[in-house]
């Protein structure tokens, strides 16, 4: 099973580094701004796939993200209270994110706008992002967790 969680990891990776995504960067994008995208995108597969059914495998699957995470951040060369800091605060960002795009699909693209600048503030053209992850949500939302598991996204 670990080794689908790196699949759906990988996948989420591969989805955080698109160029697209930075494209409206005024500088050089930073580990904290791929960090957050990562995050997003996560939110946003725990949102579509949580069913009593999926319970105990997205709990499996946000601790395996968590510790991979964390080992990117030790790879980086952070001390280990630096670390727990670190991860403490990216732990309280992501359930930020998860609480604002909660109901995602209730709220108008000014307020999804709204949304996604509290924690992409140095992105330029938020509207772009809020149509990516409107089309991400779209996608998740006609999969299954198993096959999107099993598969290799290429949005």
């Amino acid at each position: 099973m670990k080794q689908d969680y790196l699949k759906i990891y990988n996948n989420l990776i591969n989805l955080t580094i698109n160029k697209k995504l930075y494209s409206t960067l005024p500088s050089q994008d930073t580990f904290s701004d791929r960090l957050t995208l990562f995050l997003i995108h996560f939110a946003f597969l725990l949102k579509n796939f949580k069913n009593d059914e999926n319970k105990k495998t997205l709990q499996e699957l946000y601790d395996f993200n968590f510790r991979q995470i964390e080992l990117s951040i030790r790879e980086i060369g952070y001390g280990d209270q630096s670390i727990n800091k670190k991860m403490k605060d990216y732990i309280n960002l992501f359930h930020s994110i998860v609480s604002e795009i909660h109901f995602w699909h209730d709220n108008s693209k000014n307020e999804k706008e709204k949304k996604i600048s509290r924690f992409l503030i140095n992105f330029g053209n938020i509207s772009y992002l809020v149509a990516y992850f409107d089309d991400f949500d779209q996608i998740l939302s006609k999969k299954t967790l198993n096959s999107y598991i099993k598969s290799v996204s290429n949005q």
